[in-house]
């Protein structure tokens, strides 16, 4: 029997409106965001943070004044746990969460992980699809926070897993489901699905960022899992990127363009968030409010958008395969590093966890 701590990454986000400010600067300041020397970074960050701090207090507003991402994160770690513990109940499970840009942060899960004294650690990125800025970053948090705390506990990190079968299981039904109520919304109207995924600089992906091939790989495997579906005959489908920040040129095509088009076309539009696996201001302000409204304005006969996976037992389970796949793979953190996936990305993607 073993006792083995799984930690789950994520954003984080503000839990007030008065930690909106911090959230964006913690945000801003990472260098895998802003890829510049670091005083010029935290310059950056702090001028940043504040011209968007009102816009974004608005969006938080919308939402109840904070961000339920941590909540549904625990509630994600708790079901995670009970699958464990049905899979592989021989051990003792414990899951933490470690969120990048505001509390609880790494250090806190640090602490944690400390007191529960684990034989084993499991990072568990809440990041379907490996990118720097998302897995990465938060990866090389942890490295550092369990150096400054001594933790030297055996480590493997799941970098990603973009066509894990319950994840696609989960959003084709989710699919099937939104297809289904935009079909009654405007019977007859021709259907367009979008794939919407959170954007990233083109020079990042121009980098070596396999983000991007993994989001089409993760929509290659829903449209598989779709296949044979007959409310889907002769629907349009599209991968598009949303929430751009800023002037760099940026992936595309965009979302809020997707939709112009699509509404224009006059066909019933189905949104599926294919990068995000909770309910955040991304897909409750974003998707829901703001692009359901560019939509109604363009004249779309109906828009309906597929909830985050969250909580699902698709899913959850999903995770937990991955978990006890990984069990037994770790090294000393301190003396090198373990990654549980097999190479799914191609060698021209040098940024990909498992090229390093």
């Amino acid at each position: 029997m073993s006792r083995i701590s799984v930690v789950l990454f994520n954003l984080g986000g503000p839990d007030s409106l008065e930690a909106v400010r911090p959230f964006l600067k913690n945000l801003f300041s990472d260098p895998a965001i802003i890829r510049a020397p670091a005083p010029v970074r935290w310059c950056l960050a702090r001028l940043i943070s504040t011209r968007r701090a009102p816009v974004a207090r608005a969006i938080y507003a919308e939402m109840g004044g904070r961000s339920p991402i941590v909540p549904q994160t625990e509630a994600q770690a708790a079901a995670l746990v009970k699958s464990l513990n049905d899979k592989a109940g021989e051990d003792t499970w414990q899951a933490v969460i470690a969120m990048r840009y505001w509390h609880p942060f790494a250090d806190e899960a640090v602490r944690a992980i400390r007191e529960f004294a684990p034989d084993e650690i499991i990072l568990l990125p809440l990041y379907p699809q490996y990118s720097t800025t998302t897995t990465g970053s938060s990866v090389e948090d942890w490295n550092r926070a369990a150096r400054a705390a001594g933790l030297e506990v055996p480590t493997t990190t799941i970098c990603c897993y973009p066509d894990e079968p319950g994840f696609i299981i989960s959003l084709a039904a989710g699919t099937t489901e939104a297809v289904r109520r935009a079909c009654n919304a405007a019977p007859g109207a021709p259907v367009h699905v979008l794939f919407s995924a959170h954007g990233l600089p083109k020079r990042v992906i121009d980098s070596g960022d396999p983000y991007q091939w993994q989001v089409e790989r993760t929509v290659a495997a829903i449209r598989a899992a779709l296949d044979g579906e007959g409310s889907l005959d002769g629907a349009e489908f599209t991968t598009c990127y949303q929430s751009r920040v800023g002037p760099l040129e940026w992936i595309g095509p965009s979302t809020d363009s997707d939709i112009e088009a699509a509404a224009r076309a006059g066909a019933a539009i189905v949104i599926v968030p294919v990068a995000f696996v909770s309910e955040h201001s991304e897909t409750l302000v974003e998707l829901d409010i703001e692009y359901r409204k560019l939509a109604d304005k363009v004249g779309a006969p109906a828009y309906e958008r597929v909830p985050a996976v969250g909580t699902g037992l698709a899913f959850i389970d999903g995770l937990a395969r991955q978990v006890v796949a990984a069990r037994g793979r770790g090294t000393i953190q301190a003396g090198g590093k373990t990654l549980s996936n097999t190479m799914v990305c191609p060698d021209t993607l040098t940024c990909c966890a498992l090229a390093k």
